[in-house]
């Protein structure tokens, strides 16, 4: 299956590919060169500074709300360099046995300080594996969980999908992104941190989330949990999920990235650009829980790269290179 949707992604960027050169020796047979191990970096900003579990950013949103993070972590998969022919080549990804797994890498900001405080400790910044030797020029991944991966139980799931803070349940699968905020102006120091009760679109929503509104239905945080909704089961809850309307996965490709000295950045300040991190709209969960229907999920989709409802989706400004 990745192998398949390399090569569509690929055919997208380039009419034709040359094949993966081979190299022929006296006896006729023809042999791969020995792949080079490589690991892409990424990093997490607000804006200009460096993203830390211990600080408060000012001025974010469209109302200038100073916000702490109490999670940011995400999932990338399918992840690929670019030669400069334009051919796509798939990571072959470690297979570590904590940060990745099969196609799929977490990457981890939060540090289980300051805010942070349902974290831990450990964080992780790269993700590795080999490509053949070539001139790489571009990179791509996708922000999401593969849909053969994604409806599994997180319980049995072997790490990095055995988190149950980055899944909601069964029919809807993993967050996909975990980024979640307090307002530092408003919230007490028991607010958002013990915040557990938010559910996909797929299910129904309780009140949980109005306890962070004050009094006026202004908002003591924004948390942002990317995932797949619309949903639907085969069967009862214990059936395979069959399809989803809304995956809410976005495919990044970056043409201009050199793997060895650059930085593929993750911009909580662009992300957030949209969304007015003080009020929420009347009768939804708490920020942006992936849902169509709620309007305070339409900038933070929009700059996630994703779609919308049935509104298009923009042109993505969370991630860039630097």
């Amino acid at each position: 299956m990745l192998l398949n949707r390399i090569q569509i992604l690929s055919a997208a960027l380039l009419a034709s590919s040359p094949l993966v050169p081979l190299v022929f020796h006296q006896a006729g047979q023809a042999q791969m060169p020995e792949p080079e191990a490589i690991a892409i970096q990424f990093a997490s900003r607000v804006g200009d500074m460096p993203f830390s579990c211990g600080s408060s950013y000012p001025g974010l949103g469209t109302a200038n709300t100073t916000v702490a993070a109490t999670d940011f972590r995400f999932y990338v998969s399918d992840v690929a360099l670019i030669d400069a022919s334009g051919r796509v080549v798939p990571l072959v990804l470690e297979q570590d046995g904590k940060w990745q797994y099969q196609n799929v890498a977490l990457l981890d900001f939060e540090d289980g300080t300051g805010a942070c405080v349902n974290g831990t400790s450990e964080t992780r910044t790269q993700v590795t594996g080999t490509v053949p030797p070539g001139n790489y020029t571009g990179v791509m991944f996708t922000l999401g969980v593969p849909f053969d991966l994604n409806h599994n139980d997180a319980t049995l799931a072997p790490s990095p999908l055995n988190l149950t803070a980055l899944w909601w349940n069964w029919q809807g699968g993993y967050k996909f992104a975990r980024i979640d905020l307090e307002n530092q102006a408003m919230v007490s120091s028991a607010g958002l941190r013990q915040h557990n009760g938010d559910q996909p679109h797929n299910q129904p929503h309780g009140n949980s989330h109005d306890d962070h509104l004050g009094p006026h239905g202004d908002s003591q945080g924004f948390l942002i949990h990317l995932g797949s909704t619309g949903c639907e089961l085969e069967g009862d809850n214990q059936q395979p999920t069959t399809s989803c309307r809304y995956p809410n996965t976005s495919t990044l490709v970056f043409m201009d990235f050199d793997p060895v000295n650059q930085f593929v950045v993750a911009d909580l300040a662009a992300l957030v650009a949209d969304s007015n991190l003080e009020q929420n709209e009347p009768d939804t969960p708490l920020g942006c829980m992936s849902s169509p229907d709620d309007g305070d999920c339409a900038g933070i989709l929009h700059n996630f790269g994703i779609p919308h409802g049935d509104q298009p989706p923009g042109g993505q400004t969370f991630f860039r290179i630097e």
